[in-house]
């Protein structure tokens, strides 16, 4: 009994199909490999924030971007005073599903004084007046402030120009530097503690984002299967149906 040789239709069928599970379970395993990050980022975090709390003078003037990123989510208790002259509200944050403003105010560290941005809090937005701004109290006179080093604060979709004011949209760091005439590190402290000087503190935790790459996972290791499944069934389970 002889085999029959495969048509061009066949090769050309057997050919994408092994393509198409080659790339889809290429790519499951890619979103495998970012969850397997993300998990690490995270351990590496909850690591950092077990630490012994950082002082003022643990930062330094001149710190490279390696430096940065071994601060950040470090524990930090700062003694200094507040530059409430330079305060911006950032519009559009929300806290506990309200919209409002994140309140950020330059602190000068008393140990060293270098600036450090500080995001202190959020305070409601007055819908009847957009322009208004929220009630905060800034005390005079040397303060201390605890809080968890974190990342310069993050950025809303906007329509680019340069932003100046008490309200913005985004604080651009350059830009600030510029205005303000100050040099910030790439970073800032995220304040903890009760609500106090119109503010609330429950800031919203970062999810890892592990649960999205292992869905994606599932659903190309799912493809891939399913063209392995349709490739054997109309390819050898009907084609031996017909013979």
């Amino acid at each position: 009994m002889s085999l029959s040789r495969p048509s061009l239709q066949g090769i050309l069928i057997f050919a994408a199909a092994a393509l198409g599970m080659a790339v889809t379970f290429s790519l499951g395993l890619w979103q495998v490999g970012r969850g397997a990050e993300k998990l690490a980022l995270q351990a590496a975090k909850t690591e950092r924030m077990t630490k012994p709390v950082l002082e003022g003078r643990s930062l330094q003037t001149a710190m490279s971007a390696a430096d940065i990123q071994g601060l950040l989510y470090r524990a930090m208790a700062l003694q200094g005073q507040w530059l409430p002259q330079h305060t911006v509200y950032l519009e559009n944050r929300q806290m506990n599903g309200r919209a409002g403003f994140y309140v950020v105010t330059p602190m000068r560290m008393e140990a060293t004084g270098q600036v450090l941005l500080v995001q202190r809090g959020w305070a409601p937005r007055a819908f009847n007046d957009r322009m208004a701004l929220p009630p905060v109290d800034t005390p005079e006179g040397l303060v201390e402030v605890m809080g968890t080093l974190a990342p310069w604060p993050s950025r809303l979709y906007d329509f680019g120009g340069v932003e100046d004011g008490a309200i913005r949209q985004n604080l651009d760091l350059d830009a600030f530097q510029h205005q303000t005439g100050l040099t910030f590190a790439n970073l800032s402290l995220m304040q903890a503690g009760s609500p106090s000087e119109g503010l609330l503190r429950e800031w919203p935790q970062v999810a890892s984002g592990v649960e999205k790459h292992q869905g994606y996972a599932f659903q190309w290791f799912g493809l891939c299967a399913l063209i392995a499944l349709l490739y054997v069934w109309f390819q050898i389970v009907q084609a031996r149906r017909k013979k």
